[in-house]
């Protein structure tokens, strides 16, 4: 399947309207213009791929709804070369629209099934994360910390204390949290121990699960 003039021209409407819903820095819009999305669904649904929202992919998971990925990577204030993690990496479009910024990428996946899938896809598209582990999110990546930012995209019931000790200071860490529905929640770190806190729009994600063993 490729890229074709039709589906850029469908990308653009698609950043016309998460503009028009309040994404405002721009390189955040221009690496949703270049991330072909609908390379990550199936072909039957590729009238599905540029409407702004998620989309089954298996494993009870979903592709993001795309104003979701601009809103938290808008909050992370990516600038080229940052080294990111990104817990729940699922389809992989998040961790594209990274790369596509210039970040370095880590990426953790829980299930295996989409771990196994999206670790040859992003490559077979021409996205090279850093590095992509199949493991438990809550825990983070210590072996490769600290990061400039950290991104989860699951429900978080709590916010996970192995996250928040893996930030650089004046990192940043963007984390949906709440039980049913989740609040999008902003922590900058200040110091060793201080951190800013900042609450905005509620969402709803599917829950980031925790390994039990």
């Amino acid at each position: 399947m490729k890229d074709s003039f039709k589906h850029k021209g469908m990308r653009q409407q698609l950043v016309k309207t998460i503009k028009r819903k309040g994404i405002k820095d721009k390189n955040v819009l221009e690496a949703i213009g270049k991330v072909p999305r609908h390379l990550f669904m199936d072909s039957g649904f590729l009238d599905h791929a540029y409407q702004d929202k998620p989309f089954p992919i298996g494993a009870g998971q979903t592709i993001s709804q795309p104003f979701t990925v601009a809103y938290q990577t808008e909050l992370l204030k990516v600038k080229k070369g940052d080294k990111i993690l990104e817990i729940g990496t699922g389809s992989g479009y998040q961790a594209a629209v990274l790369l596509e910024m210039g970040a370095k990428v880590y990426s953790i996946e829980r299930q295996k099934e989409l771990f196994k899938k999206t670790s040859k896809f992003l490559p077979k598209i021409g996205y090279q994360p850093k590095k992509l582990v199949f493991g438990d999110g809550y825990k983070g990546m210590p072996d490769e910390a600290p990061f400039d930012g950290i991104v989860v995209t699951a429900g978080a019931p709590f916010v996970p204390k192995p996250l928040l000790d893996q930030l650089k200071i004046g990192g940043r860490l963007v984390i949906p949290v709440g039980e049913a529905s989740q609040r999008m929640t902003l922590f900058i770190r200040k110091d060793e121990n201080e951190f800013d806190k900042k609450e905005y729009d509620y969402f709803r994600f599917v829950p980031l699960l925790e390994d039990k063993n």
